[in-house]
């Protein structure tokens, strides 16, 4: 992605001349056509993995339909797909096909809506919206949406075993990345930390603890278990892992740019959330001007991971890049 702006852009193209202003539209060109190419690949697969998911959730029995129903309104809500997203890309990085891994990466999708569910609750961030959309519990009733988060989380390894073609020793390799990571050393114990944090005073170190679990870890986890599916050596595994964890960060921190600056219609969601509930954000800790430069910094890092790679972790930087210019 071009990291130059317009103006600049139209700066520089207006004081080369010759052989090197040609060469510099040349170069816009390619970037442009980078960049559609990304968001074309993006869109075919968040398309392919809402099919998918919806696929495995028909194929699913339960003994409630009220139940399946609020599960699906949930799951079929929309949004990124940034977890299945992640870990395609990191096969495709691997050298292997991203989409052959799509069952996985409904599980990670599954998982990531149960704990959207649950953390809009009365108990945890008491939220009204989600995605535009009234949540879960407005909808269905609180026990109900306890349950459906209950149901997803617990569905997500029955889908993780109904993935095809991969040995089955690696496939228990994976179902220990993402249950390490929804859980206690992850997802969850991200949540806990969040939960005790409100209204007190924390440091930098303890808010990118809490992120680190509660937004990180299945970013990770996603990337991780993507590289393992295709039998990535351990160089791989290394620098995709390194990649998720500068991923992760620069995306909490748009979150709570975002947060300050962004647009409600936009995001779906009420901003000046967290400054209400005194939730310690990026912002809040620092500076606004602070969070876009350790945003900016992670996104370098998450790059510079992918050093080693060629054309193949494309997807991967454009993904990355496109964090700090999001505007939801």
């Amino acid at each position: 992605m071009n990291s130059q702006s317009g103006v600049e852009s139209d700066f520089f193209l207006h004081f080369v001349s010759g052989r090197g202003k040609r060469r510099a539209r040349r170069i816009a060109a390619i970037n442009l056509e980078v960049t559609a190419l990304f968001k074309d690949l993006w869109k075919r697969r968040v398309q392919l993995v809402e099919a998918d998911l919806l696929k495995e959730l028909r194929r699913t029995q339960s003994l409630d339909e009220n139940l399946m129903r609020a599960m699906e309104y949930s799951l079929m809500a929309g949004g990124k797909r940034l977890r299945p997203i992640l870990l395609m890309a990191a096969a495709d990085a691997s050298g292997s096909t991203g989409e052959k891994f799509i069952t996985v990466a409904d599980a990670l999708e599954l998982i990531h809506t149960y704990s959207l569910i649950h953390d809009d609750l009365p108990a945890m961030d008491d939220d009204d919206y989600r995605r535009g959309k009234l949540t879960n519990h407005k909808v269905f009733g609180e026990a109900t949406a306890i349950l459906a988060g209950d149901a997803l989380l617990t569905l997500a390894f029955e889908v993780v075993l109904r993935q095809a073609d991969v040995p089955p020793e690696t496939l228990l390799r994976v179902v220990k990345e993402i249950s390490t990571a929804a859980g206690a050393a992850g997802m969850v114990g991200g949540q806990a930390v969040d939960l005790r944090s409100e209204g007190v005073q924390i440091d930098l170190a303890t808010l990118k603890l809490m992120h680190t679990g509660k937004t990180g870890a299945l970013f990770k986890a996603a990337c991780r278990s993507g590289a393992i599916l295709a039998q990535a050596d351990d160089n791989t595994l290394r620098d995709l892992t390194r990649y998720a964890e500068a991923f992760g960060l620069a995306f909490q921190i748009t979150d709570d740019i975002l947060d300050v600056t962004g647009d409600a219609q936009i995001l779906g969601k009420p901003t000046g959330s967290d400054a209400k509930k005194h939730k310690a954000t990026y912002v809040s800790l620092t500076t606004l001007a602070e969070a876009k430069r350790l945003a900016q910094a992670a996104v370098d890092d998450a790059l510079d991971a992918l050093s080693n790679f060629d054309s193949e972790a494309d997807f991967l930087r454009e993904l990355v890049q496109y964090l700090t210019a999001r505007e939801k």
